[in-house]
């Protein structure tokens, strides 16, 4: 780790940066930037919205008297500089990394860290919790929650919202205002701001100001440049009051997210008021780095790259991500098919359907970060003969599992859900991981569920998904594929149909989705130990090959199941209900998966090692049950 200097060397928490003047304080936040853009280029994460709230953060802990005074950071991306200035600036080079630190606000990390997060528009509720208990023990400390403006398009935070304003509790919400969730924000309150400021007395009178305005020699013409640059934060300034007051909030601001004296000011002011308080704080992510700025999306969760050039540093492996994949097969197959439309939550370019959206922006829609509405907004596509495919993160589409079951499941809808990120992500940590949707998703009626072996297979399994004429998921992992060739055509898969990918009479390894590889390459190994196994890619988790399950079951006496998912309720619990169905008995059966735990953030190979689901941890299990 690099010696640091300057100021950010003697910062150990808050209460060493209180004594700091504005000059320093603005210094020291030059000094945080730089440490925090030093350590995401070597470990990766998320990089623009943090180096957006360094000003921010440095002013609440400045003004407030934390840790007694609570702050709850939303989603998380935006804390780096709230972790380096709480304690933790020693091991702030450890971020991501296997037993370091996390890259979210985590409670058992930090007295600092109030609530954990990861999953968006949270703050306002639980900020609003807290605010509640301070009463009912009768104690006295300030509430904050600091959240994102891509945050506020999420249904949650207006029920936060509206909860909060009616209770009348003395609590500060700070809207971190940077115009940009990770893709664009949508939604209907900048086409309102836009009306409010085009209504036809508003334009009249513009109009005649500019009429005269124009008669004015020298200066008429740069007025009235400046008036267009002034109207969108006046529209800025005017509107977005109106509407948090209505709720129960004194709205505060616009204010300048990066003037430490116009912050520390105004916080100071709020801090004494009482009651609901809404701070609208203007931000520019990527702030101070001129790469992050010019391309926020890119920086806003990134693995390493070059300082210098914004480059990011190739990981060394050749073969396509099944998310460019899935990308390319949604063209691919929506140009054939008229009925086929794109959805994502604010997840445009993560999701792989930047290229979709280019190419089909008519039957493309990104709902913001509002997954429940996204997945019974494409019920309602759906009962019009459309075939939505809702590309979301497989840890997000746990916000809408309700919609899945009632809108879609119960109503037998043609609503296929690709679900990215599947099984272990790897350095966002337990928030983050895809090691449910198994569990959560077989146990609905009606629905298929499918995970690809590689990238070839995926594609496949979408055009499966497409025309299998009711509800279906399929989830693949994060990162670079196997490798294999891909064919020119998708071609569907008959469902419920496994299949043998390698012969053995000694023991049955039947596995799904991301392990089959693993468990080809372990039976590799095992053959070297004079141990023979048959290896079948399932492919479905639901419905299971009932037929080609109850001959192995008659063929071996010992079997192993492998699931990058958790155990309880997933494909392994799946395979058993199956046997016990059947009346089979006289067959040992091990399941291997994620234990009954929340998985930490380390790289993905790590985890898959620590948790025995890699090719060493199945031969190791292999020559284990045969042993026994």
């Amino acid at each position: 780790m690099d010696e640091k200097t300057g100021i950010l060397e003697g910062i150990n928490g808050p209460e060493d940066i209180r004594c700091l003047s504005i000059e320093e304080l603005g210094t020291l936040a030059g000094e945080i930037r730089q440490e925090i853009l030093t350590v995401v280029s070597r470990n990766g994460g998320h990089l623009a919205a943090s180096l957006g709230t360094v000003e921010l953060s440095l002013a609440i802990h400045y003004v407030f008297n934390t840790p007694v005074d609570k702050v709850v950071w939303d989603v998380g991306h935006q804390a780096y500089a709230h972790k380096i200035i709480t304690g933790r600036r020693d091991d702030f080079h450890t971020l991501r990394k296997m037993g370091g630190l996390s890259g979210f606000p985590k409670r058992g990390e930090s007295v600092y860290d109030v609530f954990g997060t990861g999953h968006s528009s949270t703050s306002i509720s639980a900020a609003s919790g807290i605010a509640d208990a301070r009463c009912l023990k009768d104690d006295d400390f300030k509430v904050i929650a600091v959240i994102g403006d891509g945050s506020m398009t999420a249904g949650m935070a207006f029920e936060g919202l509206n909860w909060s304003g009616g209770r009348k509790k003395d609590m500060i919400v700070i809207l971190n205002d940077n115009e940009m969730s990770i893709s664009p924000n949508v939604g209907a309150l900048s086409s309102y701001l836009n009306r409010i400021m085009a209504g036809q007395q508003i334009t009249k009178l513009r109009t005649k100001i500019r009429d005269f305005m124009k008669t004015v020699p020298g200066i008429g013409e740069h007025v009235i440049k400046f008036a267009r640059q002034a109207e969108e934060s006046l529209k800025a300034f005017i509107v977005p009051g109106i509407l948090f007051e209505e709720l129960g909030f004194k709205y505060i601001g616009p204010l300048e997210g990066h003037r430490l004296d116009h912050l520390i000011k105004n916080l100071q002011n709020v801090k004494a008021l009482g009651r609901p308080v809404l701070v609208h704080v203007i931000t520019k992510k990527g702030k101070g780095y001129r790469f992050a700025e010019e391309e926020p999306s890119r920086f806003h969760g990134i693995g390493s790259f070059d300082i210098a050039t914004g480059k990011s540093i190739e990981s060394g492996t050749a073969g396509p991500s099944y998310t460019g994949v899935f990308g390319r097969a949604m063209v691919q197959l929506a140009r054939d098919n008229p009925s086929i439309v794109a959805i994502t939550a604010a997840m445009t370019g993560g999701t792989g359907l930047d290229q979709f959206a280019r190419d089909i922006p008519e039957r493309f829609y990104d709902v913001g970060i509002a997954e429940q509405h996204g997945v019974t907004f494409a019920a309602g596509l759906a009962t019009e003969g459309f075939i939505p495919v809702v590309a979301i993160y497989s840890t997000f589409l746990q916000r809408a599992y309700d919609q899945v079951l009632h809108d879609v499941c119960l109503q037998n809808l043609p609503v296929v859900f690709a679900l990215d990120r599947g099984g272990i992500v790897g350095d966002d940590g337990p928030t983050h991981h895809g090691l449910f949707d198994y569990s959560y998703l077989r146990s609905i009626p009606n629905i298929v569920v499918m995970a690809p072996k590689d990238e070839n297979e995926l594609q496949h399994m979408l055009k499966t998904a497409v025309e299998c004429e009711g509800p279906a998921s399929i989830r693949y992992p994060r990162g670079e594929g196997i490798g294999v060739p891909l064919d020119q055509t998708p071609e569907s898969i008959e469902i419920g149909k496994a299949q043998i990918v390698r012969e053995g009479a000694d023991v049955a390894i039947i596995a799904i989705g991301s392990t089959v590889y693993p468990s080809l390459a372990a039976a590799q190994m095992l053959a070297g130990k004079d141990i023979e196994a048959t290896v079948v890619n399932s492919r479905f988790v639901k419905p299971l090959d009932k037929a080609l399950l109850c001959e192995i079951a008659t063929s071996f006496k010992k079997i192993i199941t492998v699931e990058e998912n958790v155990l309880m309720g997933g494909f392994g619990s799946a395979v058993l209900e199956l046997y016990e169905e059947a009346g089979i008995s006289g067959v040992t059966v091990k399941r291997l998966g994620i234990r009954d735990e929340f998985v930490e953030h380390a790289t993905q190979d790590q985890l898959r090692r620590k948790h025995g689901i890699d090719a060493d941890g199945i031969a190791m299990a292999v020559q284990k049950m045969m042993g026994e």
